[in-house]
C-alpha cells in the first residue's frame, strides 16, 4: 500500500475518533503528522478505578489503547532532549493513545534517580515531575514501575550491591525479596516517589489521577524458588504497604503471566520453564487490583514458525482472560507486546499481523464485558533515539502503516467505550445495516444479538467447558474451543531453562 493511501485511511480513522471522544469539546488548528486537527486537551480528571473485571472512570466503564516509553525520565533528566518526551506524547496522544507505562527508578548508574539508598537527585526527580506534567497535558495516564527484576537501571542487582555496601550476607539478588535490609530499601523508595510534590503541577504523586497506576516490579523472577512462594510473601507485603500509603491509585505487580504451582496443569501453558511467580496465586493478593501479562513469543519460542509463535499468543492471551474472568475477577491488561525487527525473516507485514491479531483478540475479550480494558504495545520511540532502539521501537511519524494500526485500534476501543457506557434502548427488530461497527452491532442491539449465540453455544457444548449452566459469551466460548483444537506446544528439551538468551538490546531496554 502507497504511503499516500496509508495516510489517507489513517487521517479517515483520527477524524473519526476526534468525533467519538465526548470529552473533546474543542478543536485546536495546530497540525499533527495525521494531517487531522489536534484535540483540545482533554480533562484527566478522576481517578481509574476497578469493579470486579471491569475499570472504571467516574463510575463508567474505562477502555483504552496503551503503550510503553520506559525511557522517559532517563531522557528527560537532560533538557536538551526532553522535547523527545513531548514529542511521543503529542504523536500519541494523536494516534488516541490514552496510557502510557514507563519507569518511576534509576538506581545507582548513570543519571540516577536514586543514588544510593534514601539520597535522590533532585535534578532527576524533576525530569519525573516533567514526564508526569506532560502526560498530563496531552491526556495520558501514567502506569509507573517502582523498581527492575533486572540489572538495568539499577533493579534488584543494585539493591543486593547496596546491601553488600553496608554489611549485610546477600547470597544472591534473590534476597531482595526476602532479607529485611532490601525490602526496607525498597519500601522507602516506595515512599519517596509516592509522596513527591511535582514542583511543576504542584500536586503529589499520590493525589495526581494523571497517574492510573503503580506497579511493584518490572517482571518479576525468582531463580531460586520457582514455586512462586517467595514472590508471593514480598508481593502480599509491599502490596500491602503502598495501599497504607496510596488507596486512590490502582496497584499491578508487574506480571509476564506465568503460571505456578497453585494449579499445577496450566504450567504447560508456560513457554516451556518457569521464572518463580504465580500468575493465579500471586494476582489473588486483596490489595493487587488488576494483572498483567506480556508476550515476546519471537524471544520465547525462537526458532518456530510464525504461524506457531501467532498460536502461542493466542492461547496465552485467551487462557489468562478466562483465568482473569473466573478465577481472580479482576481486570487484565496485557502490558508488553511487540516483534523485534531483528528477528530473522522479520518484515513489516509479519509485524503488523502481530501486532493486529492481539489488538483484535483485546477488543473481542472487552467487547463481551471484560476483562480485559486495553493494551500496551512495547514500544514507542521519537525520532533521533537510535541508542534506546531495542529491536521493537515504533516511531509513529516514520512508520505509517504500523500507525495507522494502532490508531485504528485506538479507535476501535474509543467507540466501544462509549458504546458500554450509552443507556440502552429498547429493541424493535431488525437492524439496519448501518448500525454495524467493526462486525459488531451497536450498544442498543448487541444484547438481543449477543443472547442468540449463547444460546447457539448451548446447544454446542461438546468442545467441554462451552455453553453450559453459566452460558459462556461467544467470544469465551470461540475461545475454550480454540484452546481445545490448539493443545500446548511440545516445548523443546531446550527451551527448558529459567530466561532465553534475550538480545542485548532487548536487556538493556527491559
Amino acid at each position: 500500500m502507497s504511503n499516500f493511501k496509508t495516510f489517507s485511511m489513517l487521517s479517515i480513522l483520527m477524524i473519526l475518533l476526534k468525533l467519538s471522544c465526548l470529552s473533546f469539546s474543542q478543536v485546536s488548528t495546530e497540525p499533527n503528522f495525521f494531517g487531522v486537527v489536534s484535540p483540545a486537551t482533554p480533562s484527566l480528571s478522576g481517578f481509574v478505578t476497578t469493579k470486579n473485571t471491569q475499570f472504571l472512570l467516574n463510575g463508567a466503564p474505562f477502555l483504552f489503547n496503551g503503550f510503553n516509553s520506559y525511557w522517559m525520565m532517563h531522557i528527560a533528566a537532560n533538557p536538551d532532549e526532553r522535547n523527545k518526551v513531548s514529542e511521543v506524547f503529542h504523536d500519541a496522544s494523536a494516534a488516541g493513545l490514552t496510557v502510557c507505562r514507563t519507569w518511576a527508578f534509576t538506581d545507582g548508574g548513570d543519571l540516577a534517580l536514586q543514588i544510593s539508598p534514601g539520597v535522590y537527585d533532585e535534578r532527576v526527580f524533576q525530569a519525573l515531575d516533567f514526564v508526569v506534567s506532560e502526560a498530563q497535558r496531552h491526556g495520558i495516564r501514567l502506569i509507573l514501575s517502582l523498581v527492575n527484576n533486572y540489572n538495568d537501571y539499577g533493579g534488584r542487582a543494585q539493591y543486593a550491591e547496596w546491601g553488600k555496601s553496608a554489611g549485610v550476607e546477600i547470597k544472591n539478588d534473590d534476597d531482595f525479596y526476602t532479607d529485611a535490609t532490601l525490602r526496607q530499601y525498597y519500601k522507602n523508595h516506595v515512599m519517596r516517589v509516592l509522596s513527591r510534590v511535582n514542583t511543576i503541577t504542584k500536586t503529589a504523586y499520590k493525589d495526581d489521577p494523571t497517574i492510573m497506576a503503580w506497579e511493584l516490579i518490572n517482571e518479576p523472577r525468582c531463580e531460586s524458588d520457582d514455586t512462586g512462594k517467595t514472590i508471593q510473601a514480598w508481593v502480599q507485603e509491599m502490596a500491602t504497604y503502598v495501599k497504607s500509603i496510596d488507596s486512590k491509585h490502582l496497584l499491578e505487580i508487574g506480571m509476564e503471566g506465568f503460571y505456578g504451582d497453585s494449579i499445577p496443569e496450566k504450567k504447560q501453558i508456560n513457554p516451556g520453564y518457569q521464572v518463580g511467580t504465580d500468575f493465579i496465586s500471586n494476582n489473588l493478593v486483596r490489595e493487587i487490583d488488576f494483572a498483567t501479562i506480556h508476550a515476546y513469543p519471537d524471544i520465547w519460542l525462537a526458532g518456530q514458525t510464525e504461524y506457531e509463535q501467532l498460536v502461542f499468543a493466542q492461547r496465552w492471551m485467551a487462557t489468562h482472560w478466562i483465568d482473569s474472568k473466573t478465577i481472580l475477577r479482576k481486570p487484565l491488561v496485557f502490558s508488553e507486546f511487540g516483534k523485534s525487527n531483528k528477528d530473522q525473516g522479520y518484515t513489516i507485514n509479519g509485524r503488523n499481523l502481530f501486532l493486529n491479531t492481539v489488538y483484535r483478540s483485546i477488543y473481542n475479550f472487552a467487547i463481551n464485558g471484560g476483562s480485559v480494558g486495553g493494551g500496551l504495545v512495547w514500544q514507542i520511540v521519537a525520532a533521533g533515539m537510535e541508542t534506546y532502539y531495542d529491536g521493537y521501537e515504533i516511531v509513529l511519524s516514520q512508520n505509517p502503516s504500523t500507525a495507522g494500526l494502532i490508531a485504528g485500534q485506538s479507535l476501535k476501543m474509543a467507540v466501544l467505550g462509549r458504546m458500554l457506557n450509552a443507556p440502552p434502548t429498547p429493541y424493535f427488530g431488525r437492524v439496519p445495516r448501518s448500525h454495524y461497527i467493526f462486525g459488531h452491532k451497536k450498544a442498543h442491539t448487541h444484547h438481543h444479538h449477543h443472547n442468540r449465540h449463547l444460546n447457539h453455544n448451548h446447544q454446542n457444548n461438546r468442545h467441554g467447558g462451552v455453553g453450559g449452566s453459566d452460558h459462556k459469551s461467544t467470544v469465551e466460548a470461540n475461545n475454550w474451543a480454540f484452546l481445545h483444537h490448539h493443545p500446548a506446544p511440545a516445548w523443546p528439551s531446550h527451551r527448558r531453562q529459567i530466561k532465553p538468551s534475550l538480545p542485548q538490546e532487548k536487556r538493556l531496554k527491559d
